[in-house]
């Protein structure tokens, strides 16, 4: 063998061995969030298997390019509760943009400014729910998120009750159902 051959041999054998642990590391983190969205999907009819799937894949590829690593169910955990924020805000963004619409109906535009009222006041109690999570405070944890979920059927119901459609019936839903998953996870912890 020549000494170049020689040379490269040391740089492919890093490259493989770090090629072997990235697939590890990924077959790891898909059996982690399969397994977390079977259990929590068998035990839980409120949420969807693929919504689960999908929802917690989105939520770790997003952490790790910000170069979080090392997912086990307690940080998929944080993953799920900050899923649910940034959901919770960009539905009470999407709010605010509805009701500049000039066309619409009275009392959706008054069911808008419970809605709004309710997202608002969900943003600094799931801050408050991500401390307590990593405080590994999971009852108090778990009363925060369970009040989100009754936020979202609030706003909901508030649109049924005055006899109009709901343009946030599937951010309702999304945020309910995220929701749930966190609580899953959190329950599994506990």
């Amino acid at each position: 063998m020549s000494s170049l051959s020689l040379s490269i041999l040391p740089l492919l054998f890093f490259l493989f061995s770090n090629f072997a642990i990235t697939q590890s590391s990924i077959s790891n983190t898909s059996s982690l969030i399969y397994n977390t969205c079977k259990t929590s999907s068998d035990q839980d009819p409120n949420i969807s298997f693929n919504f689960c799937l999908t929802s917690l894949r989105h939520g770790v590829v997003a952490a790790a390019k910000h170069g979080r690593s090392a997912l086990d169910l307690r940080r998929l955990g944080l993953i799920s509760l900050r899923l649910v924020r940034r959901n919770v805000s960009s539905t009470r963004h999407h709010i605010k943009k509805l009701r500049r619409n000039k066309h619409l109906n009275t009392l959706v535009k008054s069911c808008l400014a419970d809605c709004l009222e309710l997202y608002s006041d969900a943003i600094p109690i799931l801050k408050d729910a991500r401390r307590d999570y990593k405080g590994r405070r999971y009852f108090e944890t778990n009363l925060k998120i369970s009040s989100v979920m009754d936020d979202c059927s609030t706003c909901e119901d508030g649109f049924e009750e005055e006899g109009v459609i709901s343009p946030l019936t599937n951010r309702n839903h999304n945020a309910f159902e995220l929701s749930a998953i966190a609580l899953s996870i959190i329950n599994m912890l506990s």
